[in-house]
Formats: C-alpha cells, structure tokens, sequence
C-alpha cells in the first residue's frame, strides 16, 4: 500500500469527457487526456484491502490491489506484468467494460470506489508506448488449433493456444477480424485503430487469421475436424431476439446490430448500398430496449443527426441508489447514465411496445405504445406486468431499432453439421469448455449466453487451458480466478 491515506487525500476523479454538444459531430472517443499524476493518485486511493473483493467481482481475477500499488510508485512495467498476467487485452476492458470491479471495491462501501477501470486503460496505453505489449508464441507442440470466431473469446484463446506453443488458425466469416469488438461496439467507445493494433501483433507472433470464412457453408466443418487437433467454437450468440408484433414487417423496423454494423463500416471506408442503408438522420427514432446496445444506438442516432432519439425500457425504472436486493458486493441493480444519454434524447421506463404502424406503402411511421405496471406475485415471488388504463399512445416514428438482445448462438450450418448438443435455451452444452464432440471445445457467449466483453476474455482463456490439456495431457497455462459476484 502505497499510501494509507490516499483514499483520505484524494477524491475519486476521472478524466473530463468532450463537450456533448460537439462530440455528437465525430466518432472519436470521448474522454480528454488524463495527467499521469492524477492516475498516480486515483491509484493511491486503493486501499490494499486486508480481504479485497475487487479481483472477486472481476470476472479476469485481476490484481488489482498489486498493480494500483505499482502504478501508485510510478513502476508502470511492473503494473503492465501484473496486469497481462490475468487479462490478454486490457485496452479492450480499459474502455468497454461496466467495472463489476469497481461496484465490489470495498471503498466503495461509504465512498466512491477507485477508479480503476481508467487505470487498467493507462496501464496498457502506457504498455503500448514503451513497446512492452507483445503476443509470443510457446515452444513448439507441433499441434493445429482452429477457432472459429474472432470476437474477443475467439482472440482471447488464441493468443492462450499461441503462448502454449499450439499453431493457431482463426476462421472469421466477417471480411475483418475482430468480431464484436469491431462491428458492434461505436468508435465513439473503442476506435478501431486500437483493435487494429492487438490484431497486429497476434499475426506477427503467429496466428493465422482468415477472413470471408464462414465454417459450415463455404469452408467445410468436417475437414476442419480431419486437419486439426482442436477445434474452438467461439461464435459469439447471434440470433437476435425479436419483438414479433403487428407491423413487423414494415420498412424502417431494424435490428440494433444491423444498424450499428452499417455505420462501423462507413468509418472504416465501405460504401453501403443506398437501398439497404440504415440512416438516422431527419427521422424520429425509436429505440427499443435500454441495455448498452440500445444506448449506443442512442449515441449513434445523435450523430447522424436524428430529428428525436427516444429510448423505452419493457422493466420499470431502477433506483438512483444501490437497491437493497443488489447489496454491496453484489452487481448493484441501479439506475445507469451512459455518455450517449448525455448527448440528448429520452428515456423512458416500463413500456411495452404494441404495434408499428406503417403508410400506404410499407413504411414505418408511427408506434402504438403503452405504460405497464409491474406485479408480483406473492405465492411464487414472480413479476408480470399489466397495461395502465387510458395510458396508450403512438409515438412518431420513422426508424424503430430493436436492441432487446440475443437469443442463443446461429445452430444452422456448423452446429448442426457437427450435430453439437445445445442447452434447453439453445446455447453450446459443455462439459468443463468440452462439448459432445470429442476435440471440440466452446467458449464465450456460444456457451453462457449473451454476456460482456470481460466474461468473453475470460471464457476465452479458460478454454485455452482445456484445449492445452486434450492435447497435451497438462497445460502450463494459469487458470483465473472468478467469482459469482459478477453480471
């Protein structure tokens, strides 16, 4: 501990984001420069705790008391070596992630926890400066690893298998690699220059990434099987869930992802066909779900200069507070302010969505849409919800995004092709990372479901050692530490 006063000393502090107001006009992150001495002073805060919780609420395990202790000392290497040592790609979490960390620090009890999502994030730009970040590759296995997807699971296990000393090959169907990382996640949060950069590294290391191939239709699934010693599925989950209603099928109701991807591949220089492009601007928007894809719909929609930006939530509104059923250091269901609700727009809270409403000619131009109340049941502690009377109303509306999440991974073509047993909600059945097959392995958001960058890293790494294993009876790969206290 570094100081044991410094959560005394200093409050907590985070760097100045841009004007919203101006920020909506680029896709550049938000957050101005931060001084190192300030990051030296949020990282004294930390408090060393005698039973820390912080590394618990992380799904990674990360130390986070050894290197807020080193970054407080100015030892920015040694910080960097702890760091790497749980998590593959902190610049991916130093800027994505929603801090479970931080809502289990125990400073957090009666004050503002440490900040120490933006201290992960200086770590690795630091990292990145001084050329300490590489991808290595272990002493030869002579062993041939694929995984499929290359989403931050898929990245995660093969830069594990590459440290093993496994030859790795990643399969994207997508016409870049990076997966979610690059295709679902605005740049106005994670640029993809930093993707880039971690990509990079992995092929000048080793990995063999392969781009247009999407296994189960055009590269067979079956010959992967006969090539490879290993097979790792992390195709993320795909099938989105729908809001079947009528008028579903006019034009102008879309699928959050669809839209987000559009608009990911405009920064990056593709021409979209004017006949399937997906544009905010001048219309009223709906955006229907209130998780982070809906928020950055929000983000997005602002900047194409939307004429309205309206968010609805199904769930009644949570409290500004920690509830009493999320106490600390559980994940506290609490009310969230993303930096794209800054930059304008409405949200509202239990509502339920009824009827899209379209013209003469299939276009959208209006929601039926009426407020809920939520009720439990005091025999089985179950919620269900009933409409309020004299509360129905249509919302203007030219562009209606779903962003209510997703279902389960896409089971026609590979999965099917290799008859993989499925969960009773459609997601990859495992045993321990190991499928039914026997040298086929899943990991990410294929076996837990819908989930967060951080648990995909994590799954990711946790395959790896189980892959490293089957092929070599031991690994030497480390296994981290998680815990239940996590979303």
């Amino acid at each position: 501990m570094g100081d044991i006063t410094g959560f005394i000393k200093f409050k907590r502090e985070l760097p100045e984001s841009r004007d919203p107001h101006s920020r909506i006009n680029d896709y550049k992150e938000i957050y101005k420069d931060f001084s190192e001495e300030k990051t030296n002073n949020q990282a004294a805060r930390c408090m060393s705790c005698g039973v820390p919780f912080c590394h618990n609420g992380c799904p990674l395990g990360n130390n986070i008391p050894a290197f807020n202790d080193a970054v407080h000392s100015k030892e920015w290497e040694k910080a960097f070596k702890i760091l790497n040592s749980t998590n593959n790609f902190p610049e991916f979490t130093g800027r994505i992630c929603p801090a479970p960390c931080e809502k289990s620090c125990v400073l957090g009890i009666n004050s503002d926890p440490v900040s120490i999502e933006h201290i992960e994030k200086s770590i690795a730009e630091k990292a990145f400066e001084n050329g300490w970040v590489s991808e290595e590759k272990g002493k030869s296995s002579g062993k041939k690893v694929a995984v499929i997807g290359s989403g931050p699971a898929g990245l995660a296990a093969a830069s594990q298998l590459l440290k093993a000393g496994h030859d790795v090959t990643v399969f994207e169907r997508n016409d870049r690699i990076g997966g979610l990382l690059l295709y679902g996640i605005p740049d106005f949060k994670l640029e993809k220059d930093v993707v880039r950069r971690r990509i990079n590294l992995m092929k000048k290391a080793g990995v063999n990434f392969v781009t247009n191939a999407n296994v189960g239709e055009n590269v067979n699934v079956h010959d992967l099987l006969n090539e490879k010693d290993a097979i790792v599925l992390a195709g993320g989950s795909t099938v989105p869930r729908d809001l079947k209603i009528p008028g579903r099928e006019l034009k102008g109701v879309y699928f959050a992802m669809d839209f987000l991807e559009q608009q990911n591949r405009r920064i990056q220089g593709d021409k979209i066909d004017p006949a399937i492009s997906l544009v905010a601007t001048d219309k009223n928007v709906l955006v229907i779900g209130g998780g982070d894809t809906g928020s950055d719909c929000v983000g997005t929609s602002n900047r194409h200069k939307a004429k309205s930006v309206t968010q609805i939530e199904l769930m009644s509104k949570p409290p500004l507070e920690r509830d009493p059923s999320t106490p600390w250091p559980l994940w506290p269901m609490q009310l969230r302010t993303s930096s794209s609700h800054e930059e304008g727009g409405k949200r509202n809270w239990s509502i339920n969505t009824k009827e899209f409403i379209g013209d003469k000619d299939g276009n959208l131009t209006g929601v039926k849409l009426v407020e809920i109340e939520w009720l439990k049941d005091e025999v089985t502690g179950r919620f269900s919800f009933k409409e309020i009377e004299n509360t129905e109303r249509i919302l203007k509306c030219e562009l209606a995004l779903l962003a209510v999440g997703f279902v389960h991974p896409q089971y026609l073509g590979m999965l099917e092709q290799l008859n993989i047993e499925l969960t009773a909600n459609g997601n990859v059945k495992d045993e321990n990372y190991k499928t039914n097959l026997d040298k086929v392995f899943v990991a990410g958001d294929m076996r837990r479901g819908q989930s967060l960058v951080v648990w995909a890293i994590s799954e990711g790494r946790e395959a790896a050692i189980q892959v490293d294993r089957f092929l070599k009876n031991e690994s030497g790969l480390v296994s981290n530490h998680r815990s239940p206290l996590t979303v």
